[in-house]
């Protein structure tokens, strides 16, 4: 296992000590400079030491802010998840500018989630035959690193059940229950897409969403009852209120659920500056405390920056394709990438069998995306159109990573968009801009905003180019707005 490596606090203190020119004991003015260099020693050693550990544990702030505003603030249930633990919240409508929680939500599938409470007992999650629909079933934990997929592509169409366990459960498996790999945490996140063919289709996915359950274990096999709503979940601290806070929030939902035993190394440098399962900010002095306060607000610019850079994707055409092992990049100790593209950027991710995410910021020319100034067109090839055996969409995102607003409530175009419209030569273009292009193109308009944005490219069960990420879609060709 490689993990970051720091210089220890011994070795630190050493060289701290050794830039110090020794002193007799009548010098009694050198002993105020050895003080004051040991403070500004520990605020800098916890500020260093504190970024590599924000980057680690932010999926641990992060879902801890989310699962605490979707189990108990109704903002908007309409488009922002609200249900109890162990139950999960349906979108009856496809994701729009009314959503407003990041992570690049989608606009051609509708979405069931839930927050799981494992620590009690398993959940059993049942899923109806979904036939040629397709749908997903995408479950992660605490640390947004997924463990389990049910689904038209893993587990096939057909009806089924499965068991959901936290990482302690020993028990017995009833018949007819087939036992998913467990979480690592016992806070657990499904995040459930099933594919909708239009407005129309609507009550169709409705009547196969009223059939995704789940079943706490030892109510498998009686009557269902309402129970009572399990809604009681901590409250984050505010890390508006003080940066400090965050590590508060960190160290609370890593003590609720440890990673994994092997980081015991990395957790112990960690400890270090108290941070971590059982760690308490305020034992701290205050040098130590100025130093995490800074990596905290620190900490969220690089992963803001990384994720707007780019980091660690494959660039073809312009486009950036995720690294290797998205959606479990924290399972190969990818922590930057899973903190700024997986967690931030998507809250969880997809695996490059289930689905492919291909990004671009900038044009064909290297400069950045920006409706304000220019319009833009993509055009597939008649031999170069995307493969994949489920389907493919093309999205636009505000700075915010949600939908821009546009005039024609249009957020996703694909090769399920009614009246798309092919080139002579069995090709495809795409118009990316803020206006309507005219009547022989709005079939083919996909809108943006009069500012920068970012444009996303779906590929669901894609094909094997696709997933060796020696594919990606055209450059995008920036046109004058004139």
């Amino acid at each position: 296992m490689q993990t970051t490596r720091v210089l220890s606090v011994g070795l630190m203190l050493g060289l701290a000590m050794a830039s110090i020119a020794p002193t007799q004991a009548s010098e009694a003015p050198q002993v105020p400079q050895v003080a004051k260099a040991t403070a500004d020693w520990r605020e800098n050693y916890a500020y260093t030491l504190g970024v590599q550990a924000y980057i680690f544990a932010f999926p641990w702030s992060y879902n801890a802010e989310l699962r605490w505003l979707w189990v108990t603030q109704p903002v908007d249930p309409t488009y922002i998840p609200y249900a109890p633990q162990n139950q999960f919240w349906h979108a009856r409508h496809l994701a729009n500018a009314k959503y407003r929680n990041g992570g690049t939500p989608n606009n051609d599938t509708l979405y069931s989630i839930a927050w799981l409470d494992l620590k009690p007992e398993p959940m059993i999650l049942s899923v109806p035959d979904a036939g040629d629909r397709y749908y997903v079933m995408e479950m992660a934990s605490m640390d947004s690193d997924n463990f389990a997929y049910v689904g038209s592509r893993s587990t096939g169409p057909k009806a089924g059940n499965y068991l959901i366990a936290g990482p302690d459960w020993k028990g017995e498996l009833p018949a007819g229950v087939k036992q998913l790999p467990a979480s690592r945490s016992n806070v657990a996140l499904i995040i459930g897409r099933t594919l909708v063919d239009g407005s129309a289709d609507l009550p169709e996915v409705h009547k196969l969403q009223e059939q995704y359950r789940l079943t706490p274990l030892s109510r498998w096999g009686k009557p269902q009852i309402t129970g009572a709503e399990q809604r009681d979940v901590w409250k984050p601290y505010d890390r508006k209120a003080d940066p400090l806070n965050e590590w508060r929030t960190i160290n609370r939902a890593m003590t609720e659920n440890p990673p994994q035993a092997r980081l015991e190394p990395l957790l112990r440098q960690f400890a270090s500056i108290g941070v971590g399962p059982g760690q308490n900010v305020e034992t701290l002095d205050d040098a130590t405390r100025r130093g995490l306060a800074r990596a905290a607000v620190d900490g969220r610019k690089l992963l803001q920056d990384a994720v707007v850079a780019g980091y660690s994707r494959t660039f073809i055409n312009g486009w950036g394709i995720g690294p290797e092992h998205y959606g479990r990049l924290g399972l190969h100790d990818k922590w930057l990438g899973r903190a700024a593209l997986q967690s931030l950027g998507g809250i969880i991710a997809n695996e490059v069998e289930e689905a492919s995410y291909i990004s671009a910021r900038f044009d064909a020319e290297g400069q950045p995306l920006d409706g304000g100034k220019n319009r833009y067109v993509v055009r597939f090839a008649p031999d170069a159109l995307p493969d994949v055996k489920a389907f493919w969409s093309m999205s636009i995102y505000d700075a915010t990573f949600n939908f821009a607003e546009n005039p024609i409530d249009r957020y996703s175009i694909g090769d399920r968009t009614p009246g798309l419209v092919k080139d002579p030569d069995g090709g495809l273009t795409l118009y990316l801009q803020t206006d309507d292009p005219g009547v022989q193109k709005r079939s083919n308009w996909l809108p943006i905003p009069p500012q920068r944005f970012a444009t996303t490219f779906r590929a669901y069960v894609p094909g094997e180019a696709i997933q060796q990420r020696r594919w990606a879609p055209p450059p995008v060709q920036a046109l004058s707005l004139k």
